[in-house]
């Protein structure tokens, strides 16, 4: 006998969905009418080999995706068929990544539910056309990213380079939840894992460290140590350019002032410092923005605190600078 445990979207669809399975002899079909946040543990307890599942729970769309992810992170042994309200690409690819392989459309006559539940039991894959169209062309359009250590092992699961691949693809935290059917807050702790098994310490370092693996580099460049060499007056490689260029682009105020300071120091053509001066006053507004953000959040002793010790850093900074004889090279940018 197969065991499957059915949720359905709704208890009346749940107990419909059961009934129709159950004129199978095959199959032993337990259907599941608790909140979706116990489906977890009755997998296990129930010794479930099959789970039918929709891809929204408890009036949430998108919840059963973040179902299928929690019983994959505690490497639950079941196989999966995915209801979908929806025939659109990005549902069946996402039902795919959550790692089902049995897609099964509410258009579908519910009498052949039965044959995708042994089909997907027996390790075979149940899509129609269509939709295994839809997912090989997703494989074939999604960049390919390799995070390795220095001994080759993964280091990311695959679910955290999904996040990786739509960070790669520009797109924001909530984009990323929107995509994967997760929530803001979960995407964040992934983004935090991510940098921590990394060691990185922001999303655009973070893209710019997968970029490089991907190249195959032997080196791993990143991005504090470009902005330093720029800041520092050293030369960058015509890929470290590009990646500083990248970064600035992508708003880190610290690699747009890198590649002003960079496009100072190079002055290759009369343009470079126009280009420096641009990306002076972009970095400017980005801190301003930033500062703007920070002080609604900040208390005014914080506030306070926080200019005392700007000031005596910048006391500091001014001591070390009239010290430091400066290169006739150099022509500093005033900014009014």
């Amino acid at each position: 006998m197969i065991r499957v445990l059915v949720a359905d979207n709704s208890r009346i669809h749940t107990h419909l969905l059961a009934e129709a399975l159950q004129r199978d002899k095959a199959l032993e079909v337990v259907p599941f009418e608790s909140n979706s946040s116990g489906l977890v543990a009755a997998i296990k307890v129930e010794k479930i080999d099959v789970l039918v599942i929709n891809s929204s729970l408890d009036e949430q769309p998108g919840r059963g995706f973040e179902i299928l992810q929690e019983a994959r992170g505690q490497q639950l042994k079941v196989r999966v068929v995915m209801l979908l309200d929806s025939s659109r690409s990005e549902a069946v690819v996402q039902a795919f990544r959550a790692g089902a392989t049995g897609i099964y459309s509410k258009h579908q006559p519910v009498e052949m539910l039965g044959k995708c539940v042994r089909c997907v039991y027996q390790g075979q894959i149940w899509a129609d056309n269509e939709q295994l169209a839809v997912a090989l062309g997703a494989l074939a359009s999604a960049p390919t990213l390799r995070a390795v250590d220095a001994r080759g092992l993964n280091l990311l699961t695959e679910r955290e380079m999904q996040v990786v691949r739509c960070l790669a693809q520009g797109l924001t935290n909530r984009e990323i939840a929107a995509r994967l059917h997760l929530s803001q807050h979960t995407i964040k702790n992934y983004l935090f894992r991510i940098f921590d098994k990394l060691g990185v310490s922001s999303r655009v370092e973070l893209l710019f460290l997968t970029m490089k693996m991907n190249n195959g580099g032997a080196e791993q460049t990143s991005l504090p140590a470009l902005a330093e060499t720029a800041e520092g007056e050293g030369a960058l490689s015509p890929d470290e350019s590009v990646l500083l260029r990248k970064a600035a682009e992508a708003g880190l105020p610290a690699a747009q002032l890198a590649l002003a300071q960079w496009y100072v120091t190079r002055k290759s053509s009369p343009n470079d410092l126009v280009q420096a001066y641009m990306w002076y006053l972009v970095a400017m507004e980005r801190a301003s923005q930033a500062r703007g953000l920070l002080t609604k959040v900040m208390t005014p002793q914080q506030i306070d605190e926080a200019q005392q010790n700007a000031s005596l850093r910048l006391a500091r900074m001014k001591q070390t600078s009239a010290s430091t004889p400066e290169p006739a090279a150099v022509k500093r940018i005033p900014l009014k």
